[in-house]
């Protein structure tokens, strides 16, 4: 997910009727070709949703702004957070071609879109397009994605890189994602990097700083804390946890880079985010992220659909927002090839 990610060295669904017996489970390219039905977009309910999250972000940052109270313009940040989650899907599905294809006004909202998340279109590219090519492979992965070491590989690095492994999948670097994953590995890092290619990533964080003191000279610095960085505080730690989730949890199942598979890593290396209808709404859908990474394709809007319909989809391995769980996702370290599970800090020690 972070560009700064990419510059480690470290690279050294509710429950549904079991299928009949006489069918056989399809995996490989015949899974891939069963999902395709469900890889077709509406269009008009495409726009429709989008206008609905944006009218309602736009709405709320207006209330923000005229709200007598603190406590209503706290209580309307977190609200745009959670609709920012939400935004942030639609701009990930346009990236994936699975929503809005040749569409130059979409193509205007989600660049803007990207400017308002840290996201610049070339960095979220390049390194999201690679994660899913490279989900789960224990060497290589890094880039795009929280990284994850066997525990040979860990027993190998110097003590130095331990740190920086350690820093990288501490639960304090995820939650403050908005200055670690984003400020720093989504726009700094990526434009150090390739600074002609990537030059939108400190345009973005100028365009941050500018609404911010507009914002603060205009109506009050509390007013401007509560229209432009908190929100993305929340929201982008948010999604940093939801995606350190999706690729860190207890039943994850990894293989070696000979033996990995694109289906298993989709359906294995990728866990069902249970929770409710209404954060299901507000996250888009990205909790069915074994579906997602087995197509694409699908709009986040058809992703239940598609697990309901395929029976292969529907045993995950999974995680929720309770804090057991949540605990349990940030206590996993590294992998152990031998037990087939990921070991805990207090195991390593």
């Amino acid at each position: 997910m972070s560009a700064a990610l990419s510059e480690t060295s470290f690279d050294a669904a509710p429950p549904a009727p079991a299928p009949a017996p006489q069918q056989a489970m399809r995996t490989g390219a015949d899974l891939n070709v069963a999902t395709k039905p469900y890889a077709v977009e509406d269009r008009a309910k495409s726009w429709r949703l989008l206008t609905e999250v944006l009218v309602l972000i736009v709405g709320s940052l207006v209330g923000i702004a005229v709200a007598p109270w603190w406590p209503v313009q706290l209580g309307l940040a977190v609200f745009v957070a959670l609709l920012n989650v939400r935004l942030f899907i639609f701009f990930h599905d346009y990236l994936h071609s699975a929503i809005f294809v040749d569409s130059k006004a979409a193509g205007v909202i989600f660049s803007v879109t990207g400017f308002y998340m840290l996201s610049v279109r070339s960095v979220w590219r390049e390194t999201h397009n690679y994660h899913h090519k490279n989900n789960a492979k224990l060497i290589g992965s890094a880039i795009g994605s929280f990284p994850v070491l066997t525990i040979g590989m860990w027993r190998s690095i110097d003590p130095g890189k331990r740190r920086l492994y350690r820093i990288l999948r501490h639960p304090l670097t995820i939650f403050f994602g908005y200055f670690t994953v984003f400020l720093i590995g989504m726009t700094i890092s990526p434009f150090r990097r390739d600074a002609k290619k990537h030059w939108g990533g400190p345009v973005a964080m100028l365009v941050h700083f500018a609404l911010f003191v507009l914002a603060g000279v205009t109506l009050g610095w509390l007013t401007a804390f509560f229209l432009v960085p908190l929100p993305l505080i929340i929201s982008l730690g948010a999604g940093s946890y939801l995606f350190f989730a999706q690729h860190n949890f207890p039943d994850i199942k990894l293989r070696d880079r000979r033996a990995w598979d694109y289906t298993f890593a989709a359906l294995n290396s990728s866990s069902y985010f249970k929770m409710s209808k209404l954060m299901h709404w507000f996250t888009g859908n990205i909790g069915y992220h074994h579906v997602h990474h087995l197509n694409h394709r699908i709009p986040f809007y058809r992703l239940p659909e598609a697990m309901a319909a395929l029976p292969e989809l529907q045993s995950p391995g999974t995680t929720t927002w309770r804090l057991k769980d949540v605990v349990a996702n940030l206590q996993l370290a590294v992998w152990d090839p031998e037990q087939g599970r990921m070991l805990t800090w207090s195991e390593v020690r």
